[in-house]
């Protein structure tokens, strides 16, 4: 389980003599006097242009504890530090370093490149949203990550196959950009790095070019693993973005697989964690065996540059894993607060002490270089938060609840009263456009935040009436479980412990509500139009959708215990974030020429409105 959250000037490090990632041959020569039969991994995965803190609740001392974790400049120096305590190291980025914050909206990857070339990885692989933008978007944060003279990080993924001499990737060789795997060499020992990126996912939910095509993982890894020992290369390591799940399950499907160091889940590993209210989802490493039965250790490091995983490897003559363990360090700034009033005296002591005692926290300044790097962007984004993405050609009215009337924009409370909130259903449709798989957009009117008045709409606009830390979660459900749902979030909405801001909107999905009835017969005439593109018809109990929903709803926020309930391998969260979504939405509209209007009367989730009174309106 992930955080909750809510809402590098490149130079290579010489350390020991051990200089890492600045080669951009295949096989790099590493010298250091440290035994080569050990190694030591320092990673980061899924960092999603998040360069700047995030905040986050820890039990310290036996409080709830709110905290600033990770931003990038505490990453470099976090790693700095210690790759200086000596031994044989390699840095790596386990993919989707870009797409999830302003910073990506507005410097398409030049922010992250900069900040990553801090550290300077000795290899990167692929993730799926590294393909956001097209194998032309690719090609672009690739120049940036590789403009610097002093740090060529190694761009590996093994089964990505752009067309040589079409895509923007591989206009000369297949090579150009992307490699399937680097060879290390320290004291005359060779470590193997295979990249690996999560094919379906990739191709069906992300924007490759058409022509690029993505092979099996395991088939591939496999083929580069004897290709690799046909080199006399025995020391393996799969650097990949496919989750901790698939890392485990193809570890026991090869055979000569070491270690897998991963991304794309965003898991928490570390029991340790367990003290402090958080939940991972198992041991750091996690350790399994291949299909020889020899033993394989697997990491990962969450998300948001929060945390940096320190994986320390054994093997033998062999080159066989004969021990491994570590630690991951989540970074925390020097505050502490509870009930939002900062920490003092005694308690900021116990505080502190719960920290120093905890192998897997760190109190961490940020690198000074890395953060001045990235202040010249802070700057940048206050300003261009008023970059216009497109015009709003009439008030889009905000209500709840329809008829809820607490709107102060002149004419919403009666233009809402009957259907609901115009922003909400314009909202909800965005996400499903932005979704590239899914028939249907269910979320809640409490995500949406303001009326937008006529006229331009902006960066800023797009992050004020969106302001959480919130992505795009895609589930598998059937026509029963939508409706349940539904009656889910109405029934919170109308309860005094509750929050009317789960009243539910939708894109696909349309329904009557009658707030006078009892839960379970509150919502009748449930049709579906997936996509919006045919006709409407009757919801089909037994069909599978697939839904598109923010992360809080997904996870059971707002009483949708419906959402909660479905099995995990039924989700799937797309990490794209859900105000830079609507973003992308309008910017497309205004791209083709169209404004940002009301939607048709037929489009409104709510088509017939009865409040709790029993009153038609």
């Amino acid at each position: 389980m992930k955080l909750k959250y809510s809402f590098l000037v490149s130079t290579c490090i010489s350390v020991l003599g051990l200089v890492s990632g600045c080669n951009n041959n295949e096989t790099v020569a590493i010298s250091t006097d440290v035994p080569a039969t050990s190694l030591r991994i320092l990673h980061i995965n899924d960092h999603h242009s998040h360069l700047q803190p995030n905040s986050a609740t820890l039990t310290l001392a036996g409080k709830a504890t709110a905290v600033k974790t990770g931003g990038f400049p505490r990453v470099v120096n976090k790693i700095n530090e210690l790759a200086a305590s000596g031994g044989n190291v390699l840095k790596l980025h386990a993919g989707d370093a870009i797409t999830g914050d302003l910073y990506y909206t507005l410097f398409k990857g030049k922010a992250d490149a900069e900040q990553m070339n801090q550290v300077c990885f000795d290899a990167f692989t692929l993730g799926n949203h590294e393909f956001d933008a097209g194998d032309a978007g690719l090609k672009n944060f690739l120049d940036f990550l590789n403009s610097s003279a002093a740090c060529k990080t190694e761009v590996l993924s093994a089964n990505v196959q752009p067309k040589v001499g079409t895509s923007p990737l591989t206009l000369n060789s297949a090579t150009d950009y992307i490699k399937p795997y680097t060879i290390k060499e320290i004291n005359g020992q060779k470590f193997g790095i295979i990249g690996l990126t999560i094919a379906g996912k990739t191709k069906n939910s992300s924007s490759p070019d058409e022509t690029t095509t993505f092979a099996n993982e395991a088939t591939t890894a496999q083929k580069y693993i004897d290709e690799l020992a046909g080199k006399g290369v025995n020391k393996i390591i799969l650097l990949t973005h496919q989750g901790y799940g698939n890392d485990q399950t193809i570890a026991k499907q090869l055979k000569g697989v070491d270690v897998i160091v991963g991304g794309d889940s965003h898991t928490l590993l570390g029991d340790g964690f367990k003290a402090f209210g958080l939940t991972p989802a198992g041991a750091y490493p996690t350790k399994t065996t291949d299909a020889n039965g020899k033993q394989v250790c697997i990491a990962q490091a969450s998300q948001y540059s929060d945390i940096v995983g320190e994986l320390s490897i054994e093997f033998n003559a062999s080159g066989e894993v004969s021990a491994c363990s570590g630690t991951p360090h989540l970074l925390l700034s020097d505050t502490f607060q509870v009930n939002k009033v900062e920490l003092t005296g005694a308690e900021r002591e116990a505080a502190l002490k719960a920290v120093a005692d905890a192998p897997e926290l760190s109190i961490v300044t940020s690198d000074a270089t890395a953060q001045a790097n990235l202040d010249s962007y802070s700057k940048q984004v206050d300003v261009l938060k008023q970059t216009k993405i497109g015009v709003a050609a009439e008030t889009l009215c905000h209500e709840r609840i329809p008829n809820q009337g607490l709107s102060k924009t002149a004419g919403c409370t009666v233009a809402t009263q009957s259907h609901g909130s115009d922003i909400a259903n314009i909202v909800s449709k965005a996400f499903l456009e932005m979704s590239l798989t899914s028939d249907i957009c269910l979320q809640n009117g409490g995500g949406v935040r303001i009326d937008v008045p006529a006229g331009d709409i902006t960066l800023g606009t797009a992050y004020t009436l969106l302001p959480f830390a919130n992505t795009l979660t895609e589930m598998d459900m059937t026509g029963k479980e939508i409706i349940d749902s539904l009656e889910d979030g109405i029934d919170f909405a109308l309860n005094p412990q509750g929050s009317t801001g789960s009243y539910p909107y939708a894109a696909g999905l349309r329904w009557d509500a009658d707030l006078s009835k009892a839960k379970g017969a509150r919502v009748t005439n449930v049709q579906v139009n997936p996509r919006v593109t045919g006709a409407w018809v009757a919801i089909d109990p037994a069909k599978t959708y697939k839904v598109v929903t923010n992360s809080f709803l997904a996870t059971g926020g707002d009483g949708y215990t419906t959402f909660k309930n479905l099995a995990a391998d039924k989700k799937l969260n797309t990490y794209l974030d859900y105000a830079q979504s609507f973003a992308d939405y309008v910017t497309r509209e205004t791209a083709a020429g169209r404004n940002v209007v009301k939607l048709p009367v037929e489009e409104y989730s709510t088509q017939q409105f009865i409040d709790k009174d029993g009153i038609l309106r």
